[in-house]
């Protein structure tokens, strides 16, 4: 009888795969009639985040977290709605923002807060428009269709140095993934024994395509999942 795989065992989480509990907020976009302008008060950082977040204030005193966009700091006036000006870290619907802007952090679907492009150093960028539609480059490069009333950040994140940063450490490293509540250090597929994983075994490769079924029990189901193609692109 082998062993269950890393992400059976994983399942639906425990102590020891549970992300932090220490987060200080919850950030989305709220519900604007108009323009509401707002003051930057405090830039923090955020255990559970990746990327910096800005503490604002709107002029009827009620106060609001956003993801701090590159360039903002405290002090800086921001707004929020449709009609708001096309400056960096104001907020407004992909219809009312240029093609060829960079923005970030997109809603899904208009009132969800946002839900897309929220990394540290991540931007979006818009492509054209259609019909009740956008188009937006994502940052995996992928071309992604949301429509038009959904709101988003101008700009790019902050913090876009973090991936360049090394770790130095491997206690740095551990704290980092247990924050977001994956485990480290970790063990590769190819560095275990066939009865482990479908990769072990032989000399450390593979030494079978990668690609497996949709429909594969979960004891197989690693590798290339419903790969589409596999294997290096061509050049143009």
């Amino acid at each position: 009888m082998t062993k269950r795989l890393k992400l059976q065992r994983r399942g639906k989480g425990s102590p020891k795969y549970k992300a932090t509990i220490h987060a200080k907020c919850r950030v989305k976009y709220g519900l604007y009639d108009g323009v509401k302008k707002a003051q930057v008060v405090n830039l923090f950082t955020d255990p559970v985040r990746s990327a910096p977040l800005a503490e604002i204030l709107f002029e009827d005193g009620k106060k609001d977290y956003v993801i701090s966009a590159e360039g903002i700091s405290t002090g800086q006036k921001l707004e929020f709605g449709s009609g708001a000006n096309q400056m960096t870290g104001n907020v407004l619907p992909l219809s009312d923002i240029e093609n060829g802007t960079e923005i970030f952090n997109i809603e899904r679907n208009y009132g969800d807060g946002g839900k897309f492009v929220r990394s540290s150093g991540s931007s979006a960028v818009i492509v054209s428009k259609k019909e009740n539609q956008a188009i937006v480059k994502m940052p995996s490069g992928k071309l992604k269709l949301f429509p038009l009333n959904v709101r988003a950040t101008i700009g790019f994140i902050s913090s876009s140095g973090r991936k360049t940063k090394p770790f130095v450490k491997a206690g740095n490293k551990y704290y980092a993934m247990k924050a977001k509540g994956k485990p480290y250090p970790t063990v590769r597929g190819v560095a275990m024994n066939p009865a482990d994983h479908p990769f072990g075994g032989g000399a450390h490769h593979v030494g079978h395509s990668k690609s497996t079924s949709r429909h594969d029990p979960a004891r197989r189901k690693v590798g290339a999942i419903a790969s589409k193609r596999t294997g290096r692109k061509k050049k143009n």
